[in-house]
């Protein structure tokens, strides 16, 4: 088992890399330079034949590590020209210091001038770093859709320029990089939201302080890759028997939406599940029988919908997929609430949560942007502008374990929050997310922890999509093509 990786916010960064350097002995101006030299070593690995380079350069240390990397650059022979967006006037402590340097060295520098014809071989993003805290100004907007216009690579120094490093938010504009440089611990909001339109590939150097920073600094989360960053599974006795491996019922699927509720009954079966049962809109029950008789179908007008039924016979129950809001559905959701078991909520059970507020610890919320927004009675840009506090708003209002989706999903269950760094954007189809609250369940039923089962199955539902998408491609992928490869997942395949 290998370890998640620790991710932090701006915040911590900024404090800890000074007590790091303290601790170390290393002055500030020492880090500074670090940081260029890692950014410039980059971009002539990745762009060998870079004779031509355009700096981008703020006023803060950001800035100022574009001028260490502008002094390197015409060290090695490069054709450099330095935009600085802000007066040397203004400069102070490391970032002057590197200024000087860089002029001391022959280096020019010019205001942005928008209406150039840009040609360079790289273009590398010195503007903002982690200091932007609120909305890029008009002419900072004005300059970064230019340079995005730009036929040339854009190396990010620490985050892309109006990138949100706590929340992964666009604040107005932000430049396209296709490499990004992070120093000393990672920033979390390089890892949901919109960060992956904007990010390219992260590289990380710790610019020699990374062991004492870690040691000093608690991770705000932690970044799973792969499903070695995870718990491992539960192992499965020999002598074990259907009902060893749990019970699960899923109810869902009204009229019109039975497949929903199907795929879900489906993952859970390929997930491990030893039994699951359907409880489904009486026009659904034969279809599903026909699709896949492993699954116990059942009208949910005649099956094990009341409380003394269901808390006899099942150890875990999801409800939500394709279940609709109609008198019907409500009256199912009531009676899963008094249900003493684990439970997964998606979709319409989420909605109706949404009108009838209540905590349960032993629960698994998994809500989309837009389910998130109706939970806290907000707008989904409020929660798209701060996914993890809207993580820990959603588990604080509702107890158990909230995991919300999109773009680098995010788990939270009281104390840890973590963050997936599979899945792609084939994933954004119909079904999807009934999958997931299968796979979830599946591994319920088998006696995971809700943690777990939250955290692994978001990590084996990305990951079977990855491993689908990387054969196939985005297009065309279906919920149902991951079906296979989460056999496999589960298994260690």
């Amino acid at each position: 088992m290998s370890s998640p990786i620790s991710l932090y916010t701006a915040e911590q960064v900024k404090q800890g890399e000074v007590a790091a350097a303290k601790a170390k002995s290393i002055p500030m101006y020492e880090l500074m330079t670090r940081a260029g030299q890692a950014v410039f070593d980059v971009m002539m690995h990745q762009y060998t034949e870079c004779q031509k380079v355009l700096i981008v350069c703020g006023g803060g240390n950001n800035g100022g590590d574009g001028y260490v990397i502008g002094k390197l650059a015409l060290e090695a022979g490069l054709q450099v020209t330095l935009w600085q967006v802000v007066k040397e006037t203004k400069f102070k402590g490391d970032a002057l210091t590197a200024y000087q340097n860089y002029c001391a060295a022959g280096g020019d520098t010019n205001e942005p001038d928008l209406s150039l014809e840009l040609d360079y071989d790289c273009i590398v993003d010195a503007l903002f770093g982690t200091g932007l805290s609120g909305p890029v100004r008009p002419d900072g907007v004005g300059l970064i859709n230019r340079l995005n216009r730009v036929n040339a690579p854009i190396v990010a120094v620490d985050l892309p320029s109006g990138l949100s490093s706590n929340s992964g938010h666009v604040l107005g504009a932000c430049l396209k990089a296709d490499h990004t440089v992070s120093f000393i611990g990672l920033k979390q909001g390089l890892f949901t939201g919109q960060a992956r339109d904007y990010t390219g590939v992260i590289h990380f150097n710790g610019l020699g302080v990374e062991d004492i920073f870690d040691q000093q600094n608690t991770p705000s989360a932690l970044l799973l890759n792969n499903l070695s960053d995870c718990e491992p599974f539960v192992p499965r006795l020999k002598t074990s028997h259907k009902g060893t491996h749990g019970k699960a019922v899923i109810i869902g699927g009204n009229r019109g939406m039975g497949g929903a509720a199907l795929l879900s009954a489906q993952a859970c079966l390929r997930s491990g599940s030893g039994l699951t049962a359907l409880l489904t809109h009486p026009e659904n029950t034969l279809a599903s029988l026909v699709v896949c008789p492993e699954v116990m179908a059942s009208s949910w007008e005649e099956g094990l919908v009341n409380e003394q039924r269901l808390e006899h016979w099942c150890d875990c129950i999801a409800i939500g997929p394709g279940l609709g809001t109609d008198s019907s559905a409500l009256k199912m959701f009531h009676s899963v609430t008094q249900q003493p078991v684990p439970k997964v909520y998606d979709a319409d059970a989420l909605n109706l949560l949404a009108s009838h507020v209540h905590k349960d610890a032993q629960r698994i919320l998994t809500p989309h942007p837009g389910e998130a927004a109706r939970l806290l009675n907000c707008s989904v840009s409020e929660i798209e502008s701060e996914r993890f506090l809207a993580v820990k708003r959603l588990q604080q209002k509702y107890g158990g374990v909230v995991v919300l989706k999109g773009a680098g999903t995010l788990i939270y269950d009281g104390q840890q929050t973590y963050v997936c760094n599979a899945g792609n954007p084939g994933m954004a189809t119909a079904g999807m997310g009934d999958v997931l609250t299968g796979v979830i369940l599946g591994l319920l039923a088998q006696g995971e922890s809700l943690t777990n089962s939250a955290v692994k199955g978001v990590m084996v539902h990305s990951l079977a999509a990855d491993i689908d998408v990387e054969k196939n491609g985005e297009r065309g992928l279906c919920a149902s093509d991951l079906l296979p490869h989460i056999r496999h997942l589960v298994n260690g395949k």
